[in-house]
């Protein structure tokens, strides 16, 4: 974690709607570049996530990738692996990875409780991998070393079938997210602009 967390437009934005201390606490508190328990454990707990990518140009792709529950796992605390399955034969995403090898991957929980967490790191395809063989339905593996790995509440993520009771209603004030009472944020939280 040695580059800055965040960039010098962003900070523009934080500073314009006052979010530059809690942006610091959970940056301070949240973010870290190992992999936990509890972070494997949700990671192993999910049957997809989205893929971020970029060519050698910076031109980005996003892709869903799915699978059984479980697919994409920790393995070390430096270390996450998924299988890459059969699919269109475009090979958008580990085509990007072979040209740069930055990703970003975000894992979603729906259901009663929502929750995400994010992870930012380098990538590696490999055509002969100990997991291949071992792995149904694989044709490559991706390992991925992880910079940045931090938590995302789940503010916004619909229960099935259900839009989120955070979406902004032009007749209600703003229900909030649990996580914003947490005595670790509160004194940092600014005011809303509308």
């Amino acid at each position: 974690m040695t580059q800055a967390f965040y960039h010098d437009a962003q900070r523009h934005l934080q500073d314009s709607f006052g979010s530059r201390a809690l942006a610091d606490r959970l940056d301070q508190r949240t973010r870290h570049d190992r992999f936990t328990d509890q972070d494997a454990a949700f990671i192993a707990a999910q049957g997809f996530f989205f893929l971020a990518t970029a060519d050698a140009e910076g031109r980005p792709d996003c892709s869903f990738k799915g699978g059984p529950v479980g697919f994409a796992r920790v393995v070390a605390p430096d270390r996450l692996v998924f299988p890459d399955y059969d699919g269109n034969g475009m090979f958008r995403s580990l085509g990007n990875i072979a040209a740069n090898p930055h990703v970003g991957l975000l894992f979603v929980a729906m259901g009663p409780e929502p929750w995400r967490l994010r992870l930012n790191g380098t990538a590696q395809v490999f055509e002969d991998h100990p997991d291949l063989a071992a792995t149904p339905g694989a044709q490559l593996i991706v390992e991925v070393t992880p910079t940045d790995i931090f938590p995302n509440c789940g503010r916004y993520i619909p229960a099935a079938g259900e839009a989120s009771p955070h979406i902004p209603q032009a007749d209600a004030p703003p229900v909030e997210p649990a996580w914003k009472a947490h005595p670790l944020f509160t004194d940092v939280l600014p005011t809303r602009r509308r």
